[in-house]
């Protein structure tokens, strides 16, 4: 009796690791959870089986048959229910990439399923609204060079057929053809640096400076432009005037876009004012 309790045992053993080799060879994950639930089963039965044919007389063979063939095909069912409610979530989710591969910005899975599935369809989620705010971005971004490099355009333009048709002299439209082309040189360095910053090449030279002489020279930079719109133009500096560690040249950009812009879209009578203000371990720069 030992020695047929010894040869079942290996018996099972290698069923067992030769079920296991063939499970992985399967091409479907629906095939691979039939087959890991039916070797679940199957396993355990077939020791019972082989065992009780050893041990019982023949009258009872037909009745353990019957057991191990019912067990069998109710562990079938539970497999194919199982895998059914696994697969479900992740044939949707297939789905859901398929149309984000597409071109679908919008599409996103639904979050529904055991946990570990949930919680890829949320991270599948967060991906996908990543990817849509990216877009959105680029769209924006060319949106704004569009409408900003069409001004200065159309500019140049007018002027250039203004000199055609005589009705101007070079002398006349020298200085504002050379400010229009320093403003589309200017936008060109901005969308040249977003450029780098994309492809993560930027480099920064960071120094000590004192944001009172940038604010000054930044508002300096659109006095004019303001004194054309009637727009007023105020410096609220904290009167110990921070030195900060910053690019000055980068600050100094940004800052005179957003005054630009404040300038050219204020009210008449209006004012554009530059904040600095201390807190805690940094500055705060804003304008208002």
């Amino acid at each position: 009796m030992n020695t047929v309790a010894l040869v079942l045992a290996l018996a099972v053993l290698l069923t067992g690791l030769a079920s296991a080799a063939i499970v992985r060879l399967l091409s479907t994950l629906r095939s691979q959870l039939v087959a890991l639930a039916l070797l679940a089963v199957c396993l355990p039965l077939g020791v019972v089986l082989a065992s009780g044919l050893v041990m019982f007389g023949m009258h009872d063979d037909a009745k353990i048959v019957s057991v191990a063939v019912v067990s069998t095909l109710c562990a079938l069912g539970g497999a194919l229910v199982l895998g059914r409610r696994i697969l479900q979530p992740l044939g949707r989710l297939r789905a859901t990439s398929a149309r984000l591969a597409a071109g679908d910005l919008t599409a996103r899975a639904p979050e529904s399923g055991p946990r570990e599935l949930l919680e890829l369809g949320g991270s599948f989620n967060e991906m996908a609204a990543s990817i849509e705010r990216l877009f959105d971005a680029r769209r924006e971004l060319v949106a704004w060079a569009s409408h900003d490099l069409r001004t200065p355009l159309a500019s140049l333009r007018a002027m250039v057929e203004a000199l055609e048709d005589g009705l101007a002299t070079p002398a006349e439209y020298l200085p504002a053809i050379r400010g229009q082309t320093e403003i589309l040189s200017r936008l060109v360095e901005d969308l040249f640096e977003l450029a780098m910053i994309d492809a993560g090449a930027l480099t920064l030279e960071l120094q000590d400076s004192s944001l009172g002489p940038l604010v000054a020279g930044c508002l300096g930079a659109v006095e004019a432009e303001a004194r054309a719109n009637n727009v007023r133009l105020e410096s609220r500096v904290d009167p110990a005037d921070p030195v900060v560690r910053v690019a000055p040249e980068k600050i100094e950009r940004v800052l005179l876009n957003l005054l630009a812009n404040a300038v050219r879209h204020a009210r008449p009578d209006g004012t554009v004012a530059v904040v600095v203000e201390p807190d805690t371990d940094h500055v705060l720069v804003a304008v208002d």
